[in-house]
């Protein structure tokens, strides 16, 4: 069964923006893999988190701030098809 992505954002830090921007791009680069992306409010003051169903894959307090839109593309790509070429954007993710 694909994994729907949900995309918990901070309304009041006013991230719809760039939540609506990431499912775009995970709705391109994923076509086939996903079943759907989801924008959910928070109420957690900021809160951005990226989950594929219930497994967490990006949370920016964690991470230390926000990832480029590659670099949440490859641990997405990691855990819903590791397989996955994402052509030119596919290069070493570098953590700080």
């Amino acid at each position: 069964m694909k994994p729907t992505i949900i995309i918990e954002y901070c309304p009041k830090c006013h991230w719809l923006l760039r939540a609506a921007y990431m499912a775009q791009e995970i709705l391109t680069t994923f076509a086939d893999e996903v079943n759907a992306v989801t924008l959910k409010p928070s109420e957690v003051s900021g809160r951005y988190t990226i989950y594929a169903d219930d497994k967490k894959v990006f949370d920016r307090k964690e991470f230390g701030g926000f990832a480029e839109i590659k670099e949440i593309k490859q641990l997405l790509r990691d855990v819903i098809a590791p397989g996955k070429n994402l052509g030119h954007t596919d290069t070493p993710v570098h953590h700080n």
